[in-house]
């Protein structure tokens, strides 16, 4: 039942991002834009529609913020490929951007796919408040940017060049930016469409970002790369310390295991309301892709 209700909301979240992604036309960065988006689990976006479903909050409002921020984590597995970056030439199983294209269709089509994100939130279709809606667009800013997601990729990208390795708890704060940031506004974003209490929503995505991490760190190590669909090993041959570099495969699993049982501890006031979210929490730390 899990995977039936993560497949059919992947479905929705894609088609609607098509849907919005098909207004810019089909110039080369547009058609850019829409193979970056293609694809994927859309795990950040069944966050924001199972959290608007626990708030009670219709559908068709929640599919505007859940497209959005898979327009954001699409950006940024963009720019996170480049060459000046993680120079990647797989994602998803397919060419990345600037292989199929070049590297400045890349960095536009990123940017644009940044763009669309803010402007689906605040769009009316998305809630008829304004109030709402620049909630969440202030929200997301921070999660994506030099509070969030960017502030955590900077600190790794400085963790390369660093001397000393860096300990746990540093790997901790920059993965709950650059990975946390993100699940975290994503099941808050339900809980924002309908002016509920998102307190539950915040203790979850943090104990889940930070197992979601750890599971694409022993995937890194132990996983395949054509089952994964991106080049695995990377973290090895970069010498960066890892939750499994520091803990061990062993530890790490324990430590993903605890955490996902924390987020399940977060929602379990919702009562069987919140099965799929807890089922999501056990799905992530044993996934192959």
């Amino acid at each position: 039942m899990f995977r039936d209700r993560l497949d059919a909301a992947a479905d929705a979240v894609g088609a609607h991002l098509a849907h919005v992604l098909a207004e810019y036309g089909d110039l080369p960065v547009a058609q850019a834009m829409a193979h970056a988006a293609g694809g994927g689990k859309r795990l950040r976006g069944f966050l924001v529609l199972e959290s608007a479903r626990l708030c009670g909050e219709d559908e068709a409002r929640a599919l505007w913020p859940a497209a959005a921020i898979e327009a954001v984590h699409a950006y940024s597995l963009v720019h996170d490929d480049l060459p000046c970056m993680d120079d990647d030439d797989m994602r998803r199983g397919q060419p990345t951007v600037h292989l199929k294209w070049d590297e400045a269709t890349a960095v536009l089509a990123g940017d644009a796919l940044q763009s669309a994100a803010f402007e689906m939130v605040l769009r009316p279709e998305c809630h008829p408040e304004a109030a709402v809606r620049a909630e969440l667009a202030l929200t997301l800013a921070r999660a994506a940017g030099a509070h969030g997601m960017v502030r955590g990729q900077a600190l790794d990208i400085a963790a390369e060049a660093a001397e000393v390795p860096l300990g746990l708890a540093e790997i901790e704060a920059l993965q709950a930016g650059k990975t946390g940031a993100l699940f975290g506004w994503a099941a808050e974003a339900g809980a924002r469409l309908a002016r509920a209490d998102v307190t539950p929503f915040t203790a979850y995505a943090a104990a889940l970002g930070l197992a979601f991490q750890i599971a694409d760190d022993l995937l890194d190590v132990e996983g395949d790369a054509e089952t994964a669909g991106k080049r695995l090993r990377k973290d090895a041959e970069a010498g960066k310390a890892t939750f499994v570099s520091l803990l061990g495969a062993d530890g790490a699993r324990a430590r993903a295991a605890e955490l996902a049982e924390r987020a399940c501890d977060a929602v379990a006031p919702f009562g069987a309301e919140a099965g799929t979210l807890q089922a999501l929490a056990r799905f992530i730390i044993s996934r192959e892709t």
